[in-house]
């Protein structure tokens, strides 16, 4: 039901806001400063030409809305959650699927053991998968600063949909390699840009704890998969039994490409393309405490990367000019390195081979399977001390 506004009510708001302006986060025009009069007057961006293009995207009235911000949060926290066990489950579909013998001839790479050219195969299905992941996030990171990051959202999903669809139904290998390679994309698309727009969505003050989460869930998504494969195993159809887990990414897909639109837009990047009330509006939805200090650090961050907007993309992160690209591209090299010594540490092998690796130990199958799926628990427990931790004491 529509509200009549109480004219006398913002009279009177009115004119206590020019008496007392640093009251209501109010200055008077005289009494700004000149980073105050720049940030008041940028030069946004037009849309991206192309963005029409593409489906979905935020809507202020399809957002939903709850009473509490702190509501709003949790949801958020919950979604994130779940699009980033979408990519655990991914990470360890396979791991069960490969010891799968109607799989295995099926790809035509049967019998594995003593097999050099089989054993390449096999490994071959499963790395393409990651080459995939790359693409899909380097074109993702850039349609996020274009066209928002829903729409990208959207967009891998769309991606890891027709992806899903080809490895469920995949009939010899070059199907399921190809299969692999889009759902990478799809995948990689999505773990991109959910932490991100996770992060710039949620207050500051617990952006670490928010990450944790996430990722306690993206393990939580990698031992759903090695379970329900375990489970399927026990089916005597073994062609199902390969084929369902796989098939179970769809349920995934669906809620994050769907419910990605009824959640709020970044508000930094709305206030990039000018759309501020919008960003206020979200901060609002999101915040339970005054919204207008963090609309203007907002703004005058937005203020220095449109004035800096020439190194914000990738041949300038590797190929600085300046001194701002130069202390970028250190940093993003950071970033990329950590996470490449973390992989060669060998996490990535016992994700998915864990049950060779304890068989190669001299341990039985099905003794081997069920020290990788209690494996895949303790290391999902494992990330709950980062939850305490990240806000507390800091990253480092």
């Amino acid at each position: 039901m529509a509200t009549v506004p109480n004219e006398n009510a913002d009279s009177k708001t009115s004119s206590e806001s020019e008496n007392f302006p640093e009251k209501h986060g109010t200055v008077a025009p005289d009494e700004k400063s000149k980073e105050d009069q720049e940030i008041d007057n940028l030069n946004y961006p037009p849309p991206w030409k192309y963005e029409k293009y593409f489906i979905g995207g935020y809507s202020q009235g399809r957002m939903i809305k709850f009473k509490n911000p702190k509501t709003m949060y949790k949801a958020i926290n919950l979604f994130a959650g779940v699009a980033i066990m979408f990519y655990g489950y991914d990470q360890g579909v396979m791991s069960q699927v490969n010891l799968n013998p109607h799989y295995q001839e099926l790809m035509g790479i049967a019998p594995i053991e003593g097999n050099q050219r089989n054993v390449a195969a096999l490994g071959g299905i499963v790395s393409v998968y990651y080459g995939g992941t790359l693409i899909g996030a380097l074109v993702a990171g850039s349609l996020a600063d274009r066209m928002g990051r829903i729409k990208a959202v959207v967009f891998g999903s769309l991606w890891a949909l027709l992806g899903a669809v080809l490895q469920a139904s995949a009939m010899n290998i070059t199907w399921m390699c190809c299969a692999r390679v889009i759902a990478g994309v799809g995948v990689g698309a999505i773990d991109c840009v959910i932490p991100v727009w996770s992060a710039e969505v949620s207050s500051h003050s617990a952006r670490g704890a928010f990450l944790a989460i996430e990722f306690f869930m993206n393990i939580g998504g990698l031992a759903l998969a090695y379970w329900i494969e375990y489970f399927a195993y026990l089916d005597p159809n073994k062609e199902m039994a390969w084929r369902t887990p796989l098939a179970l990414q769809i349920v995934f897909i669906f809620i994050i490409g769907i419910g990605i639109n009824f959640f709020p837009e970044s508000p930094r990047w709305l206030m990039k393309m000018g759309r501020e009330q919008e960003s206020r509006d979200v901060l609002k939805a999101t915040r339970d405490a005054d919204v207008e200090y963090e609309l203007r650090s907002i703004k005058k961050v937005v203020k220095y990367e449109l004035e800096t907007s020439g190194a914000n993309h990738y041949a300038a992160m590797l190929f600085p000019k300046d001194k701002y690209s130069k202390q970028l591209r250190w940093r993003v090299f950071l970033a990329v390195w950590l996470q490449i010594m973390q992989e060669l540490v060998g996490i990535g092998v016992i994700t998915v081979y864990a049950v060779d690796l304890f068989q190669d130990a001299g341990f039985g199958l099905q003794l081997s399977k069920l020290l990788a799926g209690f494996n895949n628990i303790s290391y999902m427990f494992s990330v709950v001390f980062a939850v305490y931790t990240l806000d507390r004491y800091g990253r480092r």
